[in-house]
């Protein structure tokens, strides 16, 4: 008689040992793959069509479409014949923070909507939680010490794509030798986990993080001096982590008034709730933008034909993202903002391949007016 197999045997206990965790799943609704949108739906911005495979100018502003077919960018290949920069890498513990403890909320688990408001996600499974974030920091070969570098801060960092693109582009001249301080985030995603509450914020608290307790850090570890000029200072980001960029220019904009963002997150994803931001950075382009003089802030845009889509329970017509990066370049247009907005055809959120084809001609447009200081 053959031995009975215990493959079978084996997979019922893992079954039932996983159950409670897909139970626990069914909290967070079933995501369904965002629709392709197209560039000319009524309502959108009037953008210029691009030959395929082009991106625009450094000195152009305002809105364009890519074509489907995103080849990289040459400055994004390593290229052996140009000066290397140095990468410094260390971490930052929760346990040294002043500002941000540290929170996560359950695997698994998501919020629901607030039965009083509909606009609203209430989390009950969110809680203090210890986190460790890793920090890079380029510093390119042409920088001279003691003297005051421009530089870039980075979200979701380690960005090794950033530092092969600066390379290339300050071996070209193409933008000022510049530090880049690539930021872990604090884990986690969306309402109720530390990356969310660092980014999704509608306050100046992350600037001001970042200008306390990490820009220190970076000057001692890296002998290297951060400039002061808030015209030689930017920030960039995707998702979460770009609508991120531009709430430290506009809370702090005396800090940064350079922002490059892909896919940015200008939804109602902000938690807790904030009754004088009630609808979270959806705020820039419904009221924020629009009600307030123009700040001194140059910002590049990109949002893809497939990026998100009602990512999650709330049903508030604010989770569309390309809808919001639309409505971004109207009131930018409309404030006379200095801005260059990206609509990639073939594009999903965040999407690689448009970062490969589009960020070195972003950051060349990013600093395109930048004026270094008179010796």
């Amino acid at each position: 008689m053959k031995p009975k197999s215990v493959l079978p045997i084996l997979v019922a206990l893992i079954f039932l040992a996983l159950a409670p965790a897909f139970a626990q799943s069914s909290n967070r609704p079933p995501r369904t793959p965002p629709p392709t949108r197209d560039p000319h739906t009524p309502g959108f911005v009037t953008a210029k069509e691009l030959p395929d495979g082009e991106v625009p100018s450094a000195a152009a502003e305002g809105n364009f479409i890519l074509g489907p077919t995103h080849k990289p960018a040459p400055e994004m290949t390593v290229q052996t014949n140009v000066p290397q920069g140095t990468i410094y890498n260390f971490t930052m513990s929760s346990t040294d923070s002043k500002m941000y403890p540290g929170i996560a909320r359950d695997p698994n688990t998501f919020g629901r909507v607030d039965s009083n408001n509909p606009v609203k996600m209430v989390v009950t499974t969110s809680h203090p939680a210890p986190y460790t974030r890793k920090v890079s920091v380029y510093v390119p070969k042409q920088y001279i010490p003691g003297t005051a570098a421009p530089f870039i801060i980075g979200a979701d960092g380690p960005d090794r794509a950033l530092f092969t693109a600066l390379d290339n582009l300050i071996a070209e001249k193409k933008i000022p030798a510049m530090i880049a301080i690539s930021i872990g985030n604090g884990s986690g995603d969306a309402q109720g986990s530390e990356r969310g509450l660092e980014y999704d914020t509608m306050s100046g608290k992350y600037a001001e993080f970042v200008e306390t307790e990490v820009l220190p850090l970076v000057e001692s570890k890296c002998n290297v001096t951060l400039t002061k000029d808030p015209d030689a200072r930017a920030t960039m980001g995707g998702s979460s982590g770009g609508s991120c960029a531009l709430i430290m220019a506009w809370y702090h904009p005396e800090l940064y008034r350079r922002v490059l963002t892909y896919s940015g997150t200008y939804v109602n994803q902000q938690w807790p709730h904030n009754d004088e931001t009630p609808h979270g950075a959806w705020g820039f382009h419904e009221t924020l933008i629009p009600e307030n003089p123009a700040k001194p802030i140059r910002l590049w845009l990109e949002v893809g034909d497939r990026d998100n889509f009602n990512s999650n329970s709330l049903r508030d017509n604010m989770h569309d993202w390309v809808v919001a990066n639309e409505n971004m370049a109207k009131v930018l247009a409309a404030k006379n903002y200095h801005y260059q907005f990206i609509f990639a055809r073939n594009a999903g959120h965040t999407d690689h391949a448009v970062k490969q084809q589009t960020l070195p001609a972003a950051l060349e447009w990013l600093w395109q007016d930048y004026q270094p200081p008179t010796k």
